[in-house]
């Protein structure tokens, strides 16, 4: 097991993942995951780690994937399965690495199809529940055409600077994300069969306004889904309601992680 520091780096595979840890340890409490959005790396998340620690009595551990934040870059152009890959290969890795022993993943747009391909795909006992803030299950028209507005203004406005305070190698982060989703075969990318084995408690948070996906996706989650599905669809928010409706977002997340840690007794942290 790696000691985590509150700040550092995980060897996986030839590279590495920046990460970002606060509070408890493993050992000592659950452990919130949280895996980011398409654009994002562990920075990106704000205050939400902290205010989620705060608010849990929890860990809360996030890193940049390979290609994002300080973390490696990858070899362009992305596998159209990156998604999959990253839940399958790389996220029980992470996982074993920090010593994550109990607790929940929680992820944004690419973060959340991740985390629910995980659940559904490997069978890992210390996940007790999955919270999915904008998931991704299906490619739908809206998400291309959001996807490629952002390609131009990417090339042609101040878009890219900004991105280049998050990220080491900006180049790299976006266009293996915008590459992947405005590549024609991925139209048929689609991870909802995944949903039906997963067997952990779900949370689904929707901004209404998302430019990126519509609520058909929350629709498939309730539909495909045998296990409970908590929805939130927030109003006045679109794909970030982390960032444009934190508090509300924060109260969802932190209720729906107390009850099955605390009063669920799901938290409970087992011996190494």
């Amino acid at each position: 097991m790696t000691a985590l520091q509150s700040t550092g780096f995980l060897p996986i595979g030839d590279g590495e993942l920046e990460y970002r840890f606060t509070g408890p340890s493993p050992a000592e409490a659950p452990t919130l995951v949280l895996l980011h959005e398409g654009l994002g790396s562990a920075a990106l998340w704000g205050e939400l780690p902290q205010r989620l620690a705060a608010a849990t009595g929890a860990g809360v551990f996030t890193y940049s994937r390979a290609g994002y934040g300080g973390s490696s870059p990858v070899t362009l152009p992305r596998p159209l399965d990156y998604m999959q890959r990253e839940a399958i290969e790389v996220l029980p890795r992470v996982l074993d690495a920090i010593g994550f022993r109990r607790g929940l993943l929680i992820g944004h747009s690419d973060g959340a199809s991740i985390a629910a391909i995980y659940a559904g795909s490997v069978q890992d006992h210390r996940v007790r529940g999955i919270a999915l803030i904008a998931p991704h299950f299906i490619v739908e028209d809206v998400s291309i055409a959001s996807i490629a507005r952002i390609k131009q203004d990417y090339e042609g406005t101040e878009l890219r600077v900004k991105l280049a305070r998050w990220h080491r190698d900006v180049d790299n982060a976006f266009y293996g994300w915008n590459g992947a989703w405005l590549d024609p075969a991925f139209r048929a990318w689609d991870i909802s069969d995944v949903l039906a084995y997963i067997r952990v408690p779900v949370a689904v948070i929707q901004g209404a306004q998302d430019q990126y996906g519509t609520l058909r996706q929350v629709e498939i989650a309730q539909e495909e889904c045998y296990c409970p599905v908590d929805v939130s669809v927030i109003p006045g928010a679109a794909h970030a309601p982390h960032r444009e409706a934190a508090e509300v977002t924060l109260s969802t997340l932190a209720d729906f992680a107390n009850r099955l840690l605390r009063l669920h007794g799901e938290g409970a942290v087992r011996a190494a």
